[in-house]
C-alpha cells in the first residue's frame, strides 16, 4: 500500500514545526502478543498513511479498557482508529493504533423513545439499515456513510441544513475508555461541561466505545437540483435557507450555481417536472448522434481533449463512464493548467444544467452523494448570523474567494462546495456557538489527485497547500473568524504559519479547560498523535513533545 502524505511529512522533515514521535517503550509480553504486526492503514484518498509497531483490534469493552490500561502503565501510545476515512489521517500513528472494527454491533433500538445504542464500530449506513425495520432514522448525515459512529461524532462531522445542527448533536450519551479514569458513561445530565467537551473530542480525551443517539421519524425528501447564476443566489439566498437541507455548489470560471434543496416529502404529493432539454447543439461535441444525456459535454470534451494529448480514445470507451469518472479523467489530463480546467468547469457547468430535477427517496440515499475520487481539501466554518436574520457574510465569503481565485493563475476545479448547519453545544466543535438561532457557513475547497502518477499528485499536492488554502487562510479566514474542520486540518510547513494556526486554535477553543480534563483522565497522553498533540498541547508540552523528552514523570505529561 503506498504511504502518500507527500508534502505534509516532506515540510514535516525539513521543517522546525516536525513533532518528534517518541519511542515506543518496551510492550509487555502479552500486548506483544495480541499485537497484530505488518499492518499499513491508509485514508480513503491515499494522502496519509500509516505502520503502527503494533495494531491492536479487540472485540469487546473490557478488551478496549485492558489495553488503554496496559498502554497507561507502561507509558505507550495508542490511537484509536474507526473508517480511517478522514482527509488528514486523524486516527492514525506510527506507534500503536487499536481498530475499533470488531464493534460494530447496534445494541439496541427504544422505538418508543426513538433513540438507537450502538458500539462506536458500527458504521453509519448499517445502522440505519437496523433502524428501517422501526422506522427511524438519524437526523443528518454526512456525504458519506462508510463512517464508524466513533468518528462520526469525535471528528465533528456537520451534515447540512440551517435549521439541523452537526451530527453530534444527535449523541445524547456515550461511553469513553480513559487511561486516568477508567470506564466513564456521558451525559448531559450528569456532567454536562465535560459531556459538551468530549463529545467532539478527537479521540483525544477517551476511547468511545459506546454511543446512543436520537433518532428522528423515518422520511422522504423531495431533492430539487437546479443551476441558478451568482446574481439570483445573491437574491434568493434566503428563501434556500429555509429549505430542511440546502447546500451550493459554485463552479468557478462560470456564472453557474448548482443548488441541491431537499425537503419532506409525503406520499401523494405531486412531484414537479422539469421539460426535458430540446436544443442541445450536440453536433458542436463531435458526436454523430444526438445521444440527448446530461453526461455528454463531458464525454465530448474527453474525446477531444485526448485526441489532442495523443492519447486517443473510442466513444465506447467513455459510454459507460459516470460524471464523476468522466471529470476525474479530464483533469488527470492537465490538472494545474488553468485554461483546461475552466473547460472542464464550464462542461460541468452544462452537465448539471442538463440534470435539473426532482427525486424522491428516502432522506439516507439522498443525502449520500459520490464525491468524485481521491483529492486534497479543505473545510472551514465561520457564523453568518442568525436563521431569522442571516447577516449576509456566507454569500460575501464566496464572492471575495471566486474573486480571489479567478483572478489567479490557479487553475481551480469545481466544486466549490457551501453547507449550512445550525450551532453545536459541543464546545470543540467549529460550529460551537451560544445562541440558539445561531447558523454556520461550511465552505470546502478541494483538488483532485490522479491515482497513479506520483510526480503529478506532489505537484497538485504543493499547489493546494501552498498556493490554494494559503490564500484562503492568510486572505479569507481570520477577516470570516473561520475554523477548520478537525478532519481536514494539515500541519503547516513552517513554524511560523504552526504558531499562527495554534493561536487560531487557542483563540476559538476553551482549550484550558481541555488540558485540566486531558491531565486528569491522560495524564500521560496516551492517546494523543503527532497531529493532535502539535495542535493542542500547552506550549511548554509541546516543546517537550518535540524534544522527545520521556512521558511519565512523577508529575505526568501535563505539567501545569
Amino acid at each position: 500500500m503506498r504511504v502518500l502524505c507527500r508534502r505534509v511529512a516532506a515540510a514535516a522533515a525539513a521543517s522546525a514545526t516536525a513533532s518528534v514521535a517518541l519511542a515506543q517503550p518496551k510492550l509487555p509480553k502479552k500486548l506483544r502478543r495480541e499485537a497484530e504486526e505488518g499492518q499499513k492503514i491508509e485514508n480513503w484518498s491515499a494522502t496519509h498513511a500509516a505502520s503502527p509497531a503494533a495494531y491492536f483490534s479487540p472485540d469487546s469493552e473490557d478488551k478496549v479498557q485492558h489495553l488503554v490500561d496496559l498502554f497507561h502503565s507502561c507509558s505507550g501510545r495508542l490511537r484509536a482508529v474507526g473508517s480511517a476515512l478522514s482527509p488528514n489521517g486523524l486516527g492514525l500513528s506510527d506507534e500503536a493504533m487499536m481498530s475499533m472494527a470488531q464493534l460494530d454491533k447496534v445494541i439496541d433500538v427504544d422505538r418508543q423513545k426513538a433513540q438507537v445504542t450502538v458500539q462506536a464500530g458500527a458504521r453509519v449506513s448499517d445502522v440505519v439499515e437496523a433502524l428501517r425495520w422501526y422506522g427511524l432514522t438519524l437526523q443528518n448525515y454526512a456525504s458519506i456513510s462508510e463512517q464508524q459512529i466513533g468518528g462520526f461524532m469525535q471528528a465533528g462531522a456537520h451534515g447540512t441544513g440551517a435549521a439541523i445542527p452537526p451530527v453530534d448533536e444527535q449523541i445524547i450519551s456515550f461511553t469513553i475508555h480513559t487511561p486516568g479514569l477508567g470506564k466513564l458513561t456521558l451525559t448531559e445530565e450528569k456532567c454536562a461541561k465535560f459531556f459538551h467537551l468530549a463529545r467532539v473530542g478527537l479521540g483525544w480525551l477517551g476511547v468511545v466505545s459506546e454511543a446512543t443517539l436520537q433518532c428522528v421519524p423515518a422520511h422522504k425528501l423531495i431533492q430539487h437540483t437546479f443551476v441558478e447564476t451568482r446574481d439570483g443566489i445573491k437574491k434568493r439566498h434566503e428563501e434556500f435557507l429555509k429549505h430542511k437541507h440546502m447546500r451550493y455548489m459554485w463552479i468557478p470560471y462560470t456564472d453557474s450555481v448548482v443548488v441541491v434543496t431537499c425537503d419532506e416529502y409525503k406520499e401523494g404529493d405531486p412531484i414537479p417536472t422539469i421539460p426535458a432539454p430540446k436544443n442541445i447543439e450536440w453536433k458542436k461535441f463531435g458526436l454523430e448522434e444526438p445521444v440527448l444525456t446530461p453526461e455528454l459535454p463531458l464525454r465530448s470534451l474527453l474525446l477531444r481533449k485526448a485526441n489532442a494529448a495523443g492519447a486517443p480514445m473510442e466513444a465506447s470507451e467513455v459510454d459507460g463512464m459516470s460524471f464523476a469518472q468522466l471529470r476525474g479523467a479530464l483533469l488527470d489530463l492537465a490538472p494545474l493548467d488553468k485554461a483546461h480546467v475552466r473547460e472542464v468547469n464550464q462542461a460541468e457547468a452544462k452537465f448539471w444544467k442538463a440534470s435539473e430535477g426532482y427525486r424522491v427517496d428516502w432522506s439516507d440515499k439522498i443525502l449520500g452523494f459520490e464525491c468524485g475520487g481521491q483529492q486534497w481539501v479543505s473545510e472551514v466554518a465561520f457564523p453568518c448570523g442568525t436563521l431569522s436574520k442571516p447577516d449576509g457574510r456566507d454569500l460575501e465569503y464566496m464572492s471575495e474567494l471566486l474573486e480571489m481565485v479567478e483572478a489567479t493563475p490557479l487553475a481551480v476545479p469545481a466544486p466549490i462546495e457551501q453547507r449550512w448547519s445550525a450551532r453545536s453545544k459541543s464546545t470543540m466543535s467549529p460550529a460551537h456557538s451560544k445562541g440558539e438561532d445561531d447558523i454556520h457557513s461550511w465552505v470546502g475547497i478541494i483538488m483532485y489527485l490522479p491515482t497513479e502518477g506520483e510526480e503529478q499528485r506532489a505537484a497538485i499536492t504543493e499547489t493546494f497547500w501552498g498556493e490554494y488554502n494559503k490564500m484562503c487562510r492568510e486572505k479569507l479566514w481570520p477577516k470570516y473568524d473561520c475554523h477548520q474542520h478537525w478532519a481536514k486540518i494539515e500541519l503547516p510547513s513552517t513554524q511560523a504559519e504552526l504558531e499562527a494556526m495554534r493561536s487560531r486554535l487557542a483563540d476559538r477553543y476553551p482549550l484550558q479547560n481541555l488540558w485540566v480534563a486531558k491531565q486528569k483522565v491522560d495524564p500521560k497522553g496516551v492517546l494523543g498523535n503527532t497531529l493532535i498533540d502539535t495542535l493542542l498541547l500547552p506550549a511548554e508540552e509541546l516543546a517537550d513533545f518535540q524534544a522527545g523528552k520521556k512521558r511519565g514523570t512523577k508529575r505526568g505529561f501535563f505539567n501545569f
